[in-house]
C-alpha cells in the first residue's frame, strides 16, 4: 500500500510541475493585464488634474528669476 502511494505522489509531483508553469504564466498575464486596466483608467480619470498641476507648476517656475 505505501508503495503505491509513493508511486502517486511522485506521478502527481511530476504531472502537477508540468502543467503549473503553464497555469502561472498565464495567472502572471491576466495579473498585469488587470494592473494594465487600472493604470488606464487612472489616468483617464486623474489625467486632466495633473496636467493643469503641471502647468501651473510650470508657469510658476517660468515666473522665478535666477541671479547671474
Amino acid at each position: 500500500m505505501l508503495k503505491h502511494y509513493i508511486s502517486f505522489q511522485v506521478w502527481l509531483a511530476t504531472h502537477k510541475n508540468g502543467k503549473s508553469k503553464g497555469q502561472s504564466l498565464a495567472e502572471y498575464g491576466l495579473v498585469l493585464a488587470l494592473i494594465a486596466v487600472v493604470c488606464i483608467a487612472a489616468l483617464n480619470t486623474l489625467g486632466g488634474s495633473i496636467s493643469k498641476m503641471l502647468s501651473e507648476l510650470g508657469t510658476t517656475i517660468g515666473g522665478i528669476k535666477t541671479s547671474k
